[in-house]
């Protein structure tokens, strides 16, 4: 974890092949939180693209680098006092050369937060 602390898996589970849902849950006490920003909470776009890699990380058990990113759309801002508990929903697709190809959607509660896609390279 980049972040010592900054969140904590509840679940990670493979729900259909390539499909893989995740329960994590944000520490709203952590200190990225005090400089975005003081009394007025919000996840950063980069910290939930760090979360998307690590968990894609767990899924695929190879250590990753970001070769690519498309369609990121931040959809919703994610305060951690407020809804700390977010689904993140991976498609994964590990290609013949070894590229990981994610595709990601991220809620709190029914709430869209986050699309993005991306492409790693296996280290």
């Amino acid at each position: 974890m980049l972040l010592k602390d900054f969140y904590k898996i509840n679940s990670l589970e493979n729900t259909d092949g390539q499909r893989y849902v995740a329960s994590i849950r944000l520490n709203k006490d952590h200190e990225v939180f005090s400089g975005h920003f003081p009394g007025n909470p919000v996840t950063p776009g980069v910290c939930m693209m760090q979360i998307i890699k690590e968990l894609t990380q767990e899924a695929v058990n190879a250590s990753l680098t970001m070769k690519s990113a498309s369609n990121i759309k931040f959809m919703a801002l994610i305060n951690p006092e407020v809804n700390p508990e977010l689904k993140l929903e991976l498609d994964i697709t590990v290609a013949d050369d070894g590229t990981v190809k994610v595709k990601n959607t991220s809620y709190f509660d029914e709430t869209v937060v986050l699309k993005l896609s991306c492409i790693y390279n296996k280290n």
